[in-house]
């Protein structure tokens, strides 16, 4: 019998990226492979790279050169990088990183078994593997979940058609396909039986879901179908373009039981000209109009936005307009990133440019203005009972780190809840809010 060679995986960048994955990890386990966690016990190791702006490229770039020091103990014998990097700049990495023995475009991911059968027998013909950006890899069906997580990210659409000038995503993912619906709840069952009981709904873009593939938006009908899966508790909503929400997706949010009264919402700025320029498709009036509308219809919703600041040709005025929007409409989570050059993309070229220490300035106006509303309206939840997850316990503090409805992983606060009895992790249950703690809440069990 054949010794199985063991392979190990690192994913950087977005959710999107995650769920490629753990859908790759699956299709590997299957193929007679041996998944380890630790890299320096690995034969093969998969980098599954992003290169959305300036610091993800770099955070991959530092990523294959610190794993490629692997090589030297004799253990670790291929490095095979994919992803948004190697889609991108497949050329530079074969001229600039000779340590990578194969590069697979995102479309070409499904070639990872036969890439390692050749590597490792009479070798490849060309070291780059790359496909059709428009091309969805068949990863199958399975994925190899993270069994420490209760939540897991539902991924239901590739690529981008909105073109926004500041934006790669297109130009290395493709236009937007939507997954199809069947496919979709398949996994949402699976993955709720493996026992996820929050599911996460993501795309480059979600609230266009459906236009593609049936001619009309199914975002709404697919929250109702999840909505009947037995055994889930929380649905969640990242990624909704402002344009796209409409009175269906309103009400859906509002009147399903299980989805979260939370939506992530980029905006990216208010002014209209920025808009404009950013080739976003929406103007300030209609973004306020939008949001005074959420509040109205979805009592206790919680909206998160990001926000570029910095973008060229961004006047004092610009800026003084998105700072007063922050103060005026209380958003409940807020992103601010400066904004990142980069090449191919219609903004590189647009003048005038912001310079970094203005941009570095802006942001940290924002962002101090951000944290103010934050800590008063956290005060405002003071013996307010909200549905929370507990995800963790801290025994010196002995509290548990938790999160309440309002609040998507990684991107947002935590809860630490006191309680008289052991909560098994991964459970929702009612806390009542006692205090607060910077960005994060404090809260007791309500039995």
């Amino acid at each position: 019998m054949m010794k199985k060679m063991k392979i190990s995986f690192i994913s950087l960048g977005c959710d999107k990226n995650l769920v490629d994955s753990e859908k790759m990890l699956a299709m590997m386990n299957d193929s007679g492979y041996e998944v380890t966690d630790i890299i320096a016990d690995a034969e093969a190791v998969i980098i599954n790279t992003c290169c959305f702006i300036h610091d993800a490229k770099q955070e991959s770039i530092d990523t294959i050169i610190e794993t490629a020091g692997y090589k030297k103990t004799g253990r670790l014998k291929y490095l095979i990088v994919t992803g948004c990097l190697a889609t991108r700049y497949h050329d530079e990495i074969s001229e600039y990183l000779p340590e990578v023995d194969a590069i697979l475009s995102s479309s070409a991911a499904d070639e990872l078994d036969s890439c390692l059968k050749k590597l490792s027998g009479k070798g490849l013909e060309s070291k780059s593997i790359i496909k059709d950006i428009n091309r969805d890899p068949d990863l199958g069906k399975k994925r190899l979940h993270n069994n420490l997580k209760n939540y897991a990210y539902i991924k239901i659409g590739e690529g981008c058609s909105k073109h926004c000038t500041y934006c790669v995503i297109p130009s290395i993912k493709g236009e937007y396909r939507s997954f199809p619906f069947e496919d979709i709840i398949s996994e949402a069952r699976d993955a709720v039986e493996k026992g996820k009981n929050e599911l996460i709904l993501i795309a480059q873009e979600t609230t266009v879901y459906g236009t593609d593939l049936y001619g009309r938006k199914r975002l709404s009908e697919l929250l109702y179908a999840l909505n009947d899966i037995e055994g889930l508790e929380w649905i969640r909503l990242m990624y909704c373009y402002p344009e796209e929400i409409d009175d269906e997706l309103i009400n859906a949010i509002r009147d399903i039981d299980k989805v979260c009264k939370y939506i992530d919402m980029p905006i990216q700025h208010i002014s209209d000209s920025i808009l404009k320029r950013m080739g976003r498709k929406t103007t300030g009036d209609d973004i306020r109009k939008l949001i005074v509308k959420l509040r109205r219809e979805i009592p206790g919703i919680a909206i998160r936005t990001s926000l570029i600041t910095g973008f060229p040709g961004e006047t004092e005025e610009d800026h003084t307009e998105l700072l007063e929007f922050i103060k005026e409409y209380r958003l409940d989570r807020v992103g601010v990133f400066t904004y990142s050059k980069e090449e191919n993309t219609p903004a590189a070229r647009f003048k005038p440019v912001v310079l970094k220490k203005i941009k570095e300035k802006r942001r940290k106006e924002l962002m101090l203005a951000q944290q103010e509303i934050v800590f008063e309206e956290n005060e405002k939840l003071y013996g307010k009972v909200l549905k929370a997850v507990a995800e963790g316990y801290l025994p010196e503090e002995k509290v548990y780190v938790a999160r309440t409805y309002r609040d998507a992983p990684d991107v947002d606060g935590c809860c630490f809840v006191s309680s008289d009895r052991d909560i098994v992790l991964g459970t929702v249950t009612d806390v009542k809010i006692n205090g607060a703690a910077g960005y994060d809440l404090t809260a007791e069990e309500v039995i």
